[in-house]
């Protein structure tokens, strides 16, 4: 299993729940998918997944989310993370790549909460609930750069312009 059966799996949960948008509908029904397999083949989903919240650990995502939710704290983030890794593979890579692309997004534009606790970490949880144990010691995540003041109106304009008009 790598980064791809990662989303397989992301896949699989997004088509059989009634609003896929829901990122802890999708989480729920990925810890499902998961407890059905092997433990070997949930502790490779796990690293892909950290592969995946590591890759989404940037400033300028963390902007994002704190403009779509109002706020976004430490813990914030990993759910808003939590939440785009349940939308599948074409809108994470395109937020990864460009958070503004945010904007185009349906539960975006209809101002959804978008968090989910139930999908940031799932892999990692299934094999600890599954074990009693935690998975070996994974790399940090990268350094940030230096914040920007996600309060300035100026700097969020610039940095999100398709974000900044469907929100504002």
């Amino acid at each position: 299993m790598s980064v791809d059966g990662f989303w397989n799996l992301v896949d699989a949960a997004r088509a059989s729940v009634e609003d896929p948008s829901d990122g802890d509908q999708v989480g729920e029904r990925a810890r499902r998918l998961l407890d059905e397999l092997p433990l070997e083949e949930v502790a490779e989903l796990a690293r892909a997944e950290w592969e995946l919240r590591a890759r989404s650990y940037r400033v300028d995502l963390w902007g994002a989310a704190y403009l779509i939710n109002g706020g976004c704290s430490d813990d914030g983030f990993e759910y808003f993370r939590g939440w785009l890794m349940s939308q599948g593979r074409e809108v994470f890579e395109r937020a990864v790549a460009d958070p503004d692309t945010l904007a185009g997004v349906p539960a975006v534009q209809a101002g959804q909460d978008l968090e989910s606790e139930e999908m940031f970490g799932v892999a990692n949880l299934v094999h600890w609930e599954r074990t009693g144990e935690a998975l070996p010691d994974r790399a940090d995540y990268p350094a940030l750069p230096e914040f920007w003041d996600f309060d300035d109106d100026d700097e969020v304009r610039r940095r999100f312009p398709r974000l900044n008009i469907i929100l504002d």
